[in-house]
């Protein structure tokens, strides 16, 4: 039910940046949103366990595959479609599934459905951090071949640096002080979801605003939008069954199996906005670059969350 209200939240902010764009202008959000990001990252680094990342270290395999399926199986299959694109409305939204396919696994659903699922939770943890950090330098990579803003070739270590300064710097400080704030982090861990994903719907709220404004979206029809749509679900099931057949061809454990297809297959929302707003700022084009996302954010929580459920309940018929 939380994360169906999430979802809610997400549409009530694009409709109000259709219907009430100039909030954007009368609220300081652009500093409200740099700050809110900080503390994301700062929250996560408080929860890292030193001891839950060394247990789940040990399976390099497992790492591997799941670390190439984010990175690199990924941003391959959508790039098989790049002859295809021509400049344009076309070529903005296939950066766009680019950009979707270079982000990082998500953190906190993954860890949950291999953990309802009973698979590898400490692996889970480990990788879901690992590609967070690896993501800083990679998902700007990959867009740095592709991609230009008004100024030319988007500037690769001007984002690193930034990306760096917002999730990376915050993230270690938190992790440096885990043992100091464990039992008061795990106190306030609902209070602190609740911030986490506030900040986002701020970022939503804000892209969508400036894009709407800018009349971004006047040439997206509802075909369009259900061509992206299914675009996103081809992207999800090829990845997750794709995984899901190398994991067993390299006579992977069960839960080894189900960590490598849950991990590997999914894209982090918070990644993805807090890059966007660190790459185009107020920029129009934010809002597109947004649609793939939340797209695929919806889908992989519904589908992992059904596939999860049945696993759970094979596990429990089998005991």
């Amino acid at each position: 039910m939380k994360k169906h209200l999430f979802i809610l939240a997400l549409f009530i902010a694009i409709f109000l940046g259709y219907v009430f764009p100039q909030l954007s202008e009368v609220l300081p959000l652009a500093i409200i949103t740099d700050v809110g990001i900080g503390f994301i990252f700062f929250f996560y680094g408080l929860k890292l366990s030193t001891a839950e990342l060394k247990t789940g270290m040990r399976n390099y395999k497992l790492h591997i595959l799941i670390q190439v399926a984010t990175f690199v199986i990924f941003p391959l299959l959508v790039l098989t479609f790049y002859p295809l694109v021509t400049e344009g409305e076309n070529q903005t939204y296939w950066l766009a599934f680019l950009f979707l396919a270079a982000l990082p696994s998500t953190v906190s659903s993954s860890v949950v459905m291999v953990s309802l699922a009973k698979g590898n939770i400490p692996a889970a943890i480990f990788n879901a951090s690992l590609s967070g950090i690896i993501g800083v330098v990679i998902t700007p990579l990959w867009l740095s071949f592709f991609m230009e803003d008004a100024q030319g070739s988007i500037s690769f270590y001007d984002v690193i640096a930034k990306l760096s300064i917002q999730i990376l710097l915050p993230l270690f400080l938190g992790f440096a002080l885990h043992k100091f704030t464990k039992a008061l982090i795990n106190k306030y861990k609902s209070k602190i979801t609740i911030f986490d994903k506030s900040v986002i719907v701020l970022i939503v709220y804000n892209s969508f605003s400036h894009s709407f404004k800018a009349n971004i979206f006047n040439g997206l029809t509802v075909w369009d939008f259900l061509a992206i749509l299914t675009g996103v679900a081809i992207l999800f099931f090829t990845v997750y069954y794709l995984v899901n057949y190398i994991s067993k061809r390299l006579h992977f454990s069960r839960e080894d199996q189900i960590t490598a297809k849950f991990c590997g297959s999914k894209k982090s929302l918070v990644h993805g906005s807090v890059m966007l707003k660190i790459l185009f700022g107020n920029s129009p084009n934010a809002g597109i670059f947004l649609i793939p996302i939340m797209l695929y954010h919806i889908l992989q929580l519904i589908v992992i969350a059904i596939f999860a459920n049945k696993l759970e309940q094979r596990n429990i018929t089998n005991y």
